[in-house]
């Protein structure tokens, strides 16, 4: 091994997953855990691997010229493979703000920049020069990581204002990652420029989100939290049955046993009632106080998922779309059992 590899190494890996420690220091609500940190950056390995071999198969396929390749294809399978990771975590309500998921896309992007500059320090190991280790380390792999999490914030903010997800909501992240990642790759003629552009860009961008949408995440858990307090306190004390939703599930005692009915409302208690936990975990960690493990999280949890196999799978349709659950509820369910485990 080249002593100099020693020096490229660092300046190749280091600066992008310092970069995306520096996020982490400013998310003050500790939205995404250290399980999911190291799923994502591992997923971005993952999705670096895979793209080796695919545009290796469609550079000999199509036939075209390297720097036209990089130019037109590549940007479209890489930022395509980083993309379908996050639509995976989006799909399963593991985003639930602006900010996780720029955290989120940025470590995808991070682990799939983390495999690439490896690759490259071992073919290049005897060919690269000081200069491109600085433009790969502070540009190319910057580029990684910010496309992906732009892809993630745009994404987040479409599904926010649609209320739901779905397939034709990915494509303007999807689309404008690519067009970044394709720019960015005609600039090989000028390298400079590149890193320049994507060290000046990305850090305000992620400055001005974090800054905006901390306080929009503040807001909402507090409204949320009261509006959770308030059912809750209708559901103990009777009058949550004269509701819609609690006039329908009475109403299905007609279709279901009477325990499966009395299962339903025990599963809306109970889910409100992990609601209004996380939401107090994620509060008390804004104010950085001590939050301790309790046994009854754990219980509580593990008594849902019982619910939801006694009431079935046919009644659990049938009472799902009364219920109004939000993404970000569902979000809030994941991260308790994170906090649980």
């Amino acid at each position: 091994m080249p002593a100099h590899f020693l020096l490229e190494a660092p300046i190749g890996l280091v600066p992008v997953l310092l970069f995306l420690a520096v996020l982490l220091y400013f998310d003050s609500y500790r939205l995404i855990s250290l399980n999911e940190m190291i799923l994502t950056l591992a997923a971005g390995l993952l999705a670096a691997g895979a793209g080796y071999f695919v545009n290796g198969a469609l550079l000999g396929a199509t036939g075209l010229p390297f720097d036209r390749y990089t130019y037109f294809v590549s940007p479209v399978v890489e930022e395509l493979l980083k993309a379908a990771i996050l639509i995976v975590m989006f799909a399963r309500n593991r985003v639930g703000f602006m900010i996780d998921a720029a955290i989120m896309g940025f470590s995808v992007g991070t682990g799939f920049a983390v495999f690439e500059n490896i690759y490259y320090l071992y073919v290049l190991q005897d060919a690269g020069d000081l200069g491109t280790w600085i433009v790969r380390g502070f540009g190319t792999a910057i580029m990684h990581g910010g496309t992906t999490a732009i892809f993630a914030m745009l994404t987040q903010s479409l599904i926010e204002r649609r209320g739901r997800s779905a397939l034709y909501l990915f494509l303007p992240g999807l689309i404008l990652a690519v067009v970044i990642h394709a720019i960015f790759n005609a600039l090989e003629g000028t390298p400079a420029v590149a890193m320049l552009a994507a060290m000046v860009g990305l850090p305000p961008m992620f400055y001005f989100i974090f800054t905006k949408n901390e306080f929009a995440v503040h807001q909402w858990l507090v409204k949320d939290y009261a509006s959770h307090e308030q059912l809750l306190e209708e559901i103990n004390n009777g009058e949550f049955t004269h509701s819609e939703a609690g006039r329908f599930i009475l109403s299905l005692t007609n279709k279901f046993d009477k325990k499966v009915v009395d299962h339903m409302f025990e599963y809306l208690k109970l889910h409100t009632q992990l609601v209004l936990r996380a939401e107090q975990i994620t509060l008390a960690r804004e104010k950085n106080e001590k939050i301790e493990r309790r046994q009854q999280d754990h219980d509580d949890l593990v008594r849902l998922e019982e619910l939801e196999r006694l009431i079935g799978s046919t009644a659990m349709m049938a009472l799902w779309p009364h219920l109004h659950f939000s993404r970000r509820e569902l979000w809030e369910i994941h991260h308790l059992h994170e906090a649980a485990a």
